[in-house]
């Protein structure tokens, strides 16, 4: 299943999530699935932290002042840690447990 952050919207880390930060990023560790994610990009990083705080990964990349040449890398990593339940949305049945 391809996720595409077009049809996510408002987004959030999931709060099973921790994410350690590392000199390269960060790793993300989920610990109801035990999956581990690297996070390679610093600035990708302030965006997963940021999701939280805007209608959705644009707003949130356009905040953060995210370059051109990075946001499409960006959107297929959001998308990809959509799909590992390491970021879901804001609606999502997580928000009501």
């Amino acid at each position: 299943m391809t996720v595409h952050t077009a049809t996510l919207g408002a987004l959030r880390l999931h709060p099973s999530v921790a994410v350690r930060p590392e000199p390269f990023g960060a790793l993300a560790y989920h610990y109801d699935t035990r999956r581990l994610v690297f996070l390679r990009h610093p600035q990708l990083v302030d965006v997963v932290h940021a999701l939280h705080e805007h209608a959705d990964l644009d707003t949130t990349m356009d905040a953060l002042g995210v370059a051109e040449t990075l946001r499409g890398p960006f959107q297929r990593a959001v998308a990809n840690l959509a799909e590992a339940c390491i970021v879901i949305t804001r609606d999502s049945e997580e928000d009501r447990s």
